[in-house]
């Protein structure tokens, strides 16, 4: 699934099976106790070990965004190997992000995000498009703005910081109608 390259990405490219489980299929999500009764699974991560052991589990309502580095933590601790060839990666050195304008902190995958690029171009309004998973230190930027939390999109409206897709947040601060 594209949603599951992007966050693989996200968190630096893992190459570990990972599994997606939505209705009406949800019988994995269901066992682990975090399906839905309106079909869908809270963003639950579980971790786990080649014995099959669960090593790690981290639950959130689905609108959450997990700490990435958290889950790297646990990945570390049961895969020393993978520690030892994230310290070999060679980290892209942060560039100044753009300011002035409109600027879309956002993802491939979110929903909102797409929904807030339809509504800036039914509006006529120029953006500068920024992946907080590709882009060093965007992440962390959103973060500062949004209660330590990756919230897409967060604009950054000539310094004016609106967190989440809000079309009424943002037709005020762009006075369009």
């Amino acid at each position: 699934m594209d949603c599951l390259k992007a966050w693989s990405a996200s968190l630096g490219g893992i190459y570990y099976p990972l599994l997606s489980d939505f209705w009406p299929h949800g019988q994995v999500a269901q066992q682990y106790g975090v399906l839905r009764p309106e079909g869908y699974s809270e963003r639950a991560l579980f971790v786990i070990d080649k014995q099959g052991m669960i090593q790690y589990i981290d639950i959130h309502d689905i609108d959450e965004q997990p700490d990435n580095e958290v889950l790297r933590d646990a990945i570390r601790r049961i895969d020393p190997e993978a520690a030892k060839n994230e310290s070999k990666a060679v980290k892209p050195k942060a560039q100044p992000l753009p300011h002035g304008g409109i600027v879309m902190y956002c993802s491939s995958w979110c929903p909102d995000c797409k929904r807030a690029r339809v509504w800036l171009k039914q509006h006529n309004l120029p953006f500068t498009e920024v992946d907080v998973y590709a882009t060093p230190g965007a992440s962390e930027q959103v973060k500062q703005w949004a209660n330590g939390n990756v919230t897409t999109p967060t604009f950054d409206i000539d310094g004016t910081i609106v967190v989440d897709f809000d079309e009424n947040k943002l037709a005020n601060v762009l006075k369009v109608n």
